[in-house]
């Protein structure tokens, strides 16, 4: 092990290039600041990155990429991302019915066969149009300042009968929040469903992992140091894996919330939920489009087959089928979810092939009202966090919560 200094200290570390740590680093670096990223792991991304399993993208546990979110548009050429779409709306498995759903504005007459097929009454159905349209077209000023309550409370007060919340919103919204109780906040709910209506809900064609990749090659070459873990925070700056301090004005700790705590005593872990993604590999696919599936029964959070979204995810003459469950069993869950995707795709799943499975254990702090949508980055003088855990947790949360740790530091810095 050996000490040291180098000769000239950054005006800025940050430590991970996850998504808030690599807005944060791009918005100093537009200032005209010296930034350094220290990152722990072999690539950029943090919980966004995607792998390739025998031929097959697989994300780290699913995930959707939303063109309305503000910090994507701001910050990413979408074209490069090479986006493939959902179909807007989804499908939901009710009693050996397979029921869609489709936003009154962009589809009436899907949404009016919904009604004839009993998803929804007349009451309820207005109340969904009614929702719909009011979110995607109030100023978002106006969601963020309004009283928070959970969501079950603000679907009550948006006029949506009990049995239509049961059937429609909690199965649909638990693989949206990892929670099916819908205790998560009523105004983190009201911005979802607000972009869900304003955007379109993508995947990149080389999987989620070129988000983090598009953001990291706006950097100028070797500003992201992988594989360099950070031991500890010191007076100067940071202390490296082989015990070195690299100096810095300010340093920025844009990890995961535990190893936030960890270098920055006193910042706060939130609860978090976990997620379990199970990909299968079947020889011909189950559903012949890109549209997310639900469960009323809610035996699995939703599944989709990723090769309908982009059939290069997945090898020529197979189907990739990626199912979330909610919690980190999902492995010792296998064999009654197979049974679960056999009923509602209406498919022989035996011959499908357990691709893979990817758990997040902290995939999502637990958003339950009162909810702050953001909070201040500046922990003690030169000493910053951000992140989801400081936010929302969302892409746009991640992104958000950089960009204002970035202007925190700009100002304190000058």
């Amino acid at each position: 092990m050996t000490s040291g200094r180098t000769a000239e200290p950054w005006d800025v570390i940050v430590v991970g290039a996850g998504l808030a740590g690599l807005a944060c680093a791009r918005d100093l670096h537009a200032l005209g600041l010296r930034v350094r990223v220290l990152e722990a792991g072999d690539r950029v991304g943090g919980r966004v990155c995607t792998d390739l399993v025998e031929g097959c993208v697989v994300d780290r546990g699913f995930q959707v990429f939303n063109t309305a979110y503000p910090q994507v548009r701001g910050r990413l050429p979408l074209r490069d991302l090479r986006l493939r779409p959902f179909t807007p709306g989804f499908l939901m498995h009710d009693g050996g019915l397979r029921l869609r759903f489709a936003d009154p504005r962009r589809a009436p007459g899907q949404a009016l066969s919904g009604l004839a097929r009993g998803l929804a009454g007349p009451r309820d159905l207005a109340a969904l149009a009614a929702l719909t349209g009011r979110d995607a077209l109030a100023p978002a000023v106006l969601v963020r300042r309004a009283p928070d309550v959970s969501t079950r409370r603000a679907l009550a007060a948006a006029g949506f009968s009990d049995g239509f919340v049961e059937r429609f919103f909690r199965p649909f919204l638990s693989g949206v929040f990892l929670e099916d109780d819908l205790v998560t906040s009523g105004r983190f709910f009201h911005l979802v469903w607000r972009s869900m209506a304003r955007g379109t809900l993508c995947l990149p064609a080389a999987g989620i992992g070129a988000v983090p990749e598009q953001l990291a090659s706006a950097l100028p070459p070797d500003t992201v140091a992988r594989e360099s873990p950070v031991r500890a925070l010191t007076d100067d700056g940071v202390l490296d894996h082989d015990g070195r301090t690299v100096p810095a004005r300010a340093v920025v700790v844009a990890t995961d919330a535990a190893t936030a705590a960890r270098l920055l005593p006193g910042v706060v872990v939130p609860p978090y939920r976990s997620v379990t993604t199970l990909y299968h590999l079947a020889p011909r696919s189950p559903l012949g489009e890109p549209t997310l599936l639900t469960d009323v029964r809610r035996r699995f959070a939703n599944s989709v087959v990723l090769s309908e979204v982009h059939p290069g995810y997945a090898p020529r003459g197979y189907a990739l089928v990626a199912t979330s469950v909610l919690g980190s069993d999902g492995r010792d869950r296998e064999e009654a979810v197979r049974e679960a995707l056999a009923e509602c795709y209406d498919a022989d799943t035996a011959g499908w092939e357990l691709l893979t499975v990817r758990t997040v254990a902290a995939a999502l702090p637990a958003m339950e009202p009162p909810l702050p949508l953001s909070r201040r980055t500046r922990v003690t003088a030169g000493r910053y966090v951000c992140g989801d855990h400081r936010a929302t947790g969302s892409l746009q949360g991640a992104l958000a919560s950089g960009a204002r740790a970035a202007r925190e530091v700009a100002a304190d810095l000058g």
